[in-house]
């Protein structure tokens, strides 16, 4: 069975923006995984290692990136996409994927720049966007969401067969 939310249509609209930032941040996330494989884009790419510190490559000479950090950012990538969708799963995406960001970003600040526990690996810049996007996801996904559910009520559903 599925339900439809009946709703006005600014209800729809805002459900419509919060599908449309989790269908955005996922498109970026899928091109940043894409430049980090480029040459030129990426700085210091021969110097790529698929994983850990030792990886001197930066995105756009600034951000340190691995093949597996690529690899990350084009699976986050393609998840922002499919769960794009719908209103609750883009919810998702963006307050699930905004505290993974803010963890990484944690993460960045304990572990030692050339500790082998820095695997993905993170420099400054990376922890200070990780901060950054990790806020910027959970308010688009909080206040877009309270927002596009604030009129449904369990008397607004109605199962359809």
């Amino acid at each position: 069975m599925h339900h439809q939310i009946i709703g006005s249509k600014e209800g729809t609209a805002t459900r419509s923006l919060l599908c449309l930032a989790a269908l955005t941040v996922g498109a970026v996330f899928l091109a940043i995984g894409i430049l980090g494989f480029i040459p030129g884009i990426t700085t210091d790419y021969d110097s790529m290692k698929f994983a850990g510190h030792e990886s001197d490559a930066k995105l756009f000479g600034l951000f340190n990136v691995s093949i597996l950090h690529n690899i990350v950012h084009l699976l986050f990538g393609l998840a922002g996409l499919a769960m794009s969708r719908a209103a609750r799963t883009a919810q998702l995406f963006l307050v699930g994927g905004g505290v993974i960001y803010l963890a990484l970003w944690l993460y960045g600040l304990v572990v030692g720049r050339h500790d082998t526990a820095n695997f993905v690996p993170f420099n400054t810049a990376d922890d200070w966007l990780h901060f950054v996007l990790g806020l910027g996801m959970i308010a688009l996904g909080v206040l877009l969401a309270r927002r596009a559910f604030a009129g449904s009520t369990r008397r607004e559903e109605r199962q359809v067969p």
